[in-house]
């Protein structure tokens, strides 16, 4: 008889395979799998991968793990951008992608309840004959469970709200296997600590979000989409904060620059637009309410240099126009084949958008290096994408333009991330952000919910 003693986390497979069985595994391709997400962190392998399929059996996993020390990473659709779902420190992947029941919908509310591994378009297909939708949109295709985790963002942000603005109440599964609810369907409480906001944003770090209760809108009566180019970026930005600060309720407006339309252009083939800094902007609301926004839009983009706008009236045309911003990332990867992309995050207050962009333009420009800007600039949020070619000293130089990018971006009272999080990527900008006291706070949260620090370790806090 062997004298070795079993891993806690032999443990935890051998125990979780009396009720998931084949839903829990080791195999090799799998972890590899679940060791990234679409970021520039060195991939980092779980020791097994369980598949959940109710908010019980992640709590019983969670239970497991509790009782045994073993670390746990929370994994829905793996797009996360800052090396979130990144096992580096071993131990437990717990996929929730087969949660994706649409539990319940209350068409007369405006309200939904959904398992966390539902994605943002398999809810709105769902929603379409009942004239609702659900508008955060990121871009990727996103678990919500994801999106309410990494507090996601997106297009429509400027005129609908983050998914912070967007759920009403959640189910979470805490570290020692306890399952709470959070709010409810009413639109505003006035009773006790906000939970619901204090797991948003939360990164996997102090419970599992297994349901979340969001809500609906109403899918507007006429929708119109339009291009406006630039001959200068500082006249696309500056229209930008004009439509903002006039108050004309742009449902989308994105910013894309002289690099970034060119690299569109060749992927997504979009004709009849040149390499220059471009707006692709979206109207929402009644026909006349739509031509009204459509009007003042372009009256002010032509003060700073617009070339009027070009409109797409038909659903294909608006659709490609936006799946083109859609795949902006793919886009910048075939313009220089043989590099992977570096996504940066940062947000500015919106009347110091155009110093962020063009100062950061001058730093993309000392670099040496490709990095294409694009952004849901009504909120003053724009993007990198820095093209790391596969040389010695390439990744430290990428490095080195995102922490410049984040240090202009805080100087200008700014924030590191606006949409993307933490995880590994931006957990030296914390205390810089908030301060030594405020990150002392966010410490003893955690430790309170997850006293053994089983939950997605590494992330967020330095150690």
């Amino acid at each position: 008889m062997s004298n070795t003693l079993a891993r806690p986390i032999d443990t935890v497979i051998a125990q979780a395979r009396g009720f998931l069985r084949e839903r829990i595994t080791t195999n090799a391709a799998l972890r590899e799998q679940h060791s990234h997400g679409e970021d520039a962190m060195p991939p980092a392998l779980p020791d097994a991968v369980a598949f959940v399929e109710s908010s019980e059996e992640a709590a019983r996993l969670l239970a497991l793990c509790h009782a045994q020390g073993v670390p746990v990473i929370p994994f829905g659709a793996g797009t996360s951008l800052e090396g979130h779902v990144n096992a580096v420190r071993g131990g437990l992947t717990i996929d929730l992608s087969r949660m994706t029941a649409i539990l319940e919908v209350n068409g007369a509310d405006m309200d939904c309840r959904v398992q966390a591994g539902v994605t943002r378009q398999q809810l709105n297909e769902y929603l379409r004959d009942q004239g609702l939708f659900f508008p955060v949109d990121p871009g990727s295709v996103c678990t919500i469970g994801g999106m309410c985790a990494t507090r996601a963002s997106g297009t429509a942000a400027v005129r609908y709200g983050t998914i912070r603005e967007n759920v009403l109440g959640l189910r979470v599964a805490l570290p020692d296997g306890r399952v709470i609810q959070t709010g409810g369907r009413v639109r505003k409480s006035a009773n006790g600590y906000d939970l619901t906001r204090l797991f948003i944003g939360s990164e996997g770090t102090l419970g599992i979000i297994t349901e979340i209760t969001l809500r609906l809108h109403g899918i507007p009566e006429a929708i119109s989409s339009a291009v406006c180019q630039f001959d200068t970026l500082g006249g696309a930005v500056e229209t930008v904060i004009a439509v903002m600060q006039t108050g004309i309720p742009v449902a989308r407006i994105e910013l894309l620059d002289d690099v970034q339309m060119d690299a569109c252009i060749g992927y997504s083939k979009l004709e009849g637009l040149r390499p220059v800094p471009t707006l692709f902007l979206e109207f929402h609301g009644t026909p006349s309410a739509v031509a009204e926004q459509a009007s003042q839009t372009e009256a002010l983009a032509l003060e700073f240099g617009g070339n009027g706008f070009r409109w797409a009236t038909d659903p294909a045309e608006r659709n490609k126009l936006w799946q083109a911003r859609h795949d902006v990332y793919w886009a910048c990867l075939a313009y220089r084949p043989g590099h992977r992309g570096m996504t940066t995050d940062a947000i500015v207050p919106i009347s110091k958008l155009a110093e962020a962009v063009l100062g950061v333009k001058q730093d993309i420009a000392a670099s040496g290096l490709t990095a294409p800007i694009v952004g849901h600039v009504g909120d003053g949020n724009f993007h990198t994408v820095i093209l790391v070619a596969d040389e010695p000293g390439a990744l430290e130089r990428a490095w080195e333009l995102d922490k410049k990018i984040v240090a202009r971006a805080l100087a200008l009272g700014g924030s590191c991330s606006g949409e993307h999080g933490i995880g590994v990527g931006k957990r030296g900008f914390l205390e810089q952000e908030h301060g030594v006291e405020a990150l002392a706070v966010m410490r003893s949260l955690k430790t309170a919910i997850d006293p053994r620090g089983i939950m997605n370790p590494g992330k967020m806090f330095l150690n």
